[in-house]
């Protein structure tokens, strides 16, 4: 688990449970009782209210007031976010889609510029379709949560993306490509890259790609991507 992961693991278990031990903690996460002590201190720094109460019947409080004043969405977070409306949308069980925009208009304002204009360069990168009905979904998995955050490097800073790929026939292949695209068809996701090393477009489900890495290099240039057309673009933040 990675820290961001683990911080929301933290705060999550401190509103659910009220007061937990800092070992309580520690298991709760599979961390060591070190490695949480200095999330506590990160959470505090990040403005959480956590108090702390010592001897029996003690542990750790966060005050609940602090998640609602202070909590930091990421451009990743606020993506996922996007993406799942936009994902419901396409397959049209998106119930009380209204209530959705006004709440996503709000997380819009509380971002500071510098991360509404990541998020919209984010979801240039986003297009969403219909998939076929003679799709065979019976081997379909979950995808590595590591994933968007991984994506928001390789999209934002252009870098070259490498992971392990199994293809439909399970063999695991390694591969070095330049992301361009996102495309949903609900329910698969797929990424939509450059291969250099065959020249030509490469679509990979997402939810058989594992290991995600950044490389570090060059940025790599933008190209057109050549969508069927009733696949769309993802572009805009819902307006207030």
């Amino acid at each position: 688990m990675n820290i961001r992961l683990r911080h929301d693991a933290i705060v999550r278990s401190l509103r659910r449970n009220g007061t937990m031990t800092v070992d309580g903690l520690a298991r709760e996460v599979h961390a060591s009782r070190r490695t949480v002590l200095r999330d506590i201190a990160a959470l505090r720094d990040q403005g959480f209210s956590i108090h702390s109460e010592s001897g029996r019947g003690g542990g750790l409080q966060l005050d609940p007031h602090s998640v609602l004043t202070t909590a930091r969405l990421s451009v990743a977070e606020v993506f996922a976010l996007l993406i799942s409306v936009a994902a419901m949308r396409a397959a049209r069980i998106l119930p009380f889609s209204d209530f959705a925009d006004a709440g996503l208009a709000k997380i819009e304002k509380a971002l500071p510029p510098d991360k509404v204009r990541d998020l919209r360069r984010f979801l240039d990168c986003l297009h969403v379709g219909q998939l076929s009905p003679l799709q065979d979904l019976s081997d379909m998995g979950t995808m590595d949560p590591e994933l968007l955050f991984a994506f928001e490097t390789a999209f934002l800073q252009r870098q070259r993306l490498r992971f392990r790929y199994r293809d439909a026939n399970g063999a695991e292949t390694g591969r070095d490509v330049e992301p361009q695209a996102m495309l949903i068809l609900p329910p698969l996701w797929y990424l939509v890259a450059w291969d250099p090393e065959r020249g030509d477009f490469r679509h990979f489900r997402m939810d058989r790609i594992s290991g995600p890495e950044c490389l570090e290099g060059p940025a790599f240039r933008r190209r057109r991507v050549p969508f069927e057309n009733d696949v769309c673009p993802y572009r805009d933040l819902p307006r207030r």
